[in-house]
């Protein structure tokens, strides 16, 4: 029997379970005549702020522009080190260049698959200015050990929050553990526009100005230019989608959970390990990523063959990418992360997903 095949992401599921009310917020948008930033770019800044737990946010073009904006609002100058994980997108590592930064790598934790906070201060220096840890996978970093170590050494925390809008460690959301972080709102996300966009969230008043300034010119009236500044706007149709959507984001989270936790009763545990669950978080699973026990090309064609397309988040670690081969302080001992990138794969994963689709997925896992 031939099955179509279910993919490991689908923004066109999520559109068809919201279109009616994407259309009816796209026609206000076209009908009230504002198109960039306007009342519903400032509502849903507002109404994202208030999700996350923080005092402010200030929607930019995508999730790198957000984070060369939180880089600047921190202070990061040209030539100042910034530490993060090589185990993410590229992205994080693009816009610390992007800022003029120089990106400093550490190894990840085996259990949370993010920066191992153990690790950091062997590679702080009188240069470096900032922290970035990523919630990989939608899985929260080890926040308040990272924050106890930044604030020991003076040094700016920018949470990578691109991969777990709505994650939480204890009762509080990440995002709001840093001094600001940074959100990718690209479609494939948890909350994912119809396009590009991001967002910053803060809760300091000064960040958050210079945040303002940063994405339109440094401008404070219009046309003149107090800083230099980009050109990095959330336009009000994608805030429009993001407002459908936000409404909804807990129970697709939600949705996503049980889906893990079906694909990890079903799992063979001869030929994979499903990921860790981490004590004290709630994790969101923008992707549920396996290691493999078993060679993984042989896994991948098994699963082929049931219909079931998978993914590998990421083939490369970004040190060994010939971007960065041998550019960046710290890609010399990354035992983990090496490890790691062979083994990995990553399943179906997509609120959208019907029964019939999990359960076909749960039955090819038990191979």
């Amino acid at each position: 029997m031939t099955h179509k095949m279910i993919p490991v992401a689908s923004p066109l599921a999520q559109y068809r379970a919201v279109s009616a009310a994407i259309q009816s917020a796209l026609s206000r948008v076209l009908e009230n005549g504002y198109y960039v930033l306007g009342p519903e770019v400032e509502t849903f800044e507002r109404e994202f702020a208030y999700y996350i737990g923080a005092a402010h946010c200030l929607g930019v073009g995508s999730g790198t522009d957000a984070l060369v904006i939180a880089l600047k609002a921190c202070g990061v100058q040209p030539g100042d080190e910034v530490i993060t994980v090589s185990m993410t997108a590229v992205a994080t590592v693009a816009a610390i260049e992007i800022a003029g930064a120089v990106p400093v790598f550490v190894d990840i934790d085996p259990l949370t698959r993010c920066m191992n906070p153990a690790l950091i201060e062997a590679q702080i220096t009188g240069r470096t200015r900032a922290i970035i840890p990523v919630h990989l996978y939608g899985q929260p970093a080890s926040m308040y050990e990272i924050c106890a170590i930044s604030k020991k050494h003076g040094l700016a925390v920018i949470e990578d929050c691109a991969q777990a809008h709505g994650a939480m460690i204890g009762d509080r959301r990440v995002g709001t553990f840093g001094d600001i972080a940074a959100f990718s709102f690209y479609p494939t996300k948890n909350l994912g526009a119809i396009g590009d966009g991001g967002a910053v969230v803060t809760s300091s008043s000064e960040i958050a100005e210079k945040c303002r300034l940063l994405r339109q010119y440094g401008w404070k009236e219009r046309y003149v230019s107090e800083i230099p500044g980009m050109n990095t706007r959330l336009d009000e149709l994608q805030a429009a989608i993001l407002r459908v959507k936000l409404a909804r984001l807990d129970d697709d989270n939600a949705a996503r959970r049980a889906i893990a936790a079906a694909y990890t009763d079903a799992i063979n545990s001869l030929m994979m390990c499903p990921p860790s669950s981490v004590p004290g978080t709630i994790p969101v699973m923008h992707l549920y990523v396996v290691e493999c026990l078993h060679e993984r090309s042989f896994i991948v064609k098994k699963l082929a063959e049931s219909g079931i397309a998978t993914a590998v988040h990421y083939p490369q670690p970004v040190h060994l990418q010939p971007a960065y081969l041998g550019r960046c302080r710290g890609g010399e001992s990354l035992p983990v992360t090496e490890g790691i990138t062979g083994r990995i794969l990553s399943l179906p994963m997509y609120p959208e997903l019907i029964q019939q689709q999990i359960d076909r997925i749960c039955a090819a896992l038990r191979f």
